[in-house]
């Protein structure tokens, strides 16, 4: 019985990963609501399935409360320079696509389509290097524009696997209770291989041992 009721076993570990999926997944999508909190909110969900998920770190909620506190002010700057940039985007994309009708705009809109990949990827870049670094804000957008190009292909997969889960999520709501965890994670797949790559082998092994978010 007294293992049974050992929330170290394998069972209660599965379920307290579950109640963190949940948790932080729906925490996220409230806290976004405001639309300027998308950047810190988005940077503190990347930091904490790193470091609970990845890493074994306990206690969840309280890392990503923690992170949503010391990232706010920077998030909240990024996502306003953000938010222009994106209308502009989309206004472009909408354009296009009103020419898809046309063969040259077909082809237009397809071109338009794949460069668009690149100020995603900056903005998935940007969001991790904000959640695991402390950055000013002009070199965090410098770094991210620079590895976005530099690993386009991870650049490539991480924006269209945001985007599939992102739109699978808008069609069915219930997604949202797992999705923005899931995407975190799988972000993470390909983001921490190569962040060790830009830094010495002491901020490689603190990046990878600590709990403690590394300082550049």
């Amino acid at each position: 019985m007294h293992q049974v009721f050992d929330p170290d076993n394998a069972w209660w570990r599965f379920v307290s990963r579950c109640v963190d999926v949940v948790g932080l997944s729906v925490l996220w999508a409230i806290l976004c609501l405001p639309v300027v909190t998308v950047c810190p909110v988005t940077s503190a969900l990347y930091y904490t399935v790193v470091k609970c998920f990845r890493h074994g770190e306990r206690g969840a909620f309280g890392v990503f409360s923690r992170a949503i506190r010391e990232n706010l002010r920077q998030g909240v700057l990024a996502t306003l320079i953000c938010l222009p940039a994106a209308a502009a985007l989309i206004f472009g994309y909408a354009v296009m696509r009103a020419n898809w009708a046309s063969d040259l705009g077909a082809v237009m809109f397809v071109a338009y389509d794949i460069a668009l990949m690149v100020p995603a990827g900056i903005v998935c870049w940007l969001v991790a290097l904000l959640g695991r670094f402390t950055f000013r804000l002009r070199d965090a957008f410098r770094t991210a524009a620079m590895l976005a190009l530099r690993h386009l292909p991870s650049t490539v997969v991480v924006v269209l696997l945001t985007l599939e889960l992102g739109l699978f999520t808008l069609e069915r709501w219930w997604p949202v209770c797992f999705a923005p965890a899931l995407c975190a994670l799988l972000t993470s797949l390909f983001f921490e291989r190569v962040f060790p790559k830009y830094l010495s082998e002491e901020e490689t092994e603190k990046l990878e041992d600590t709990p403690e978010t590394p300082r550049e």
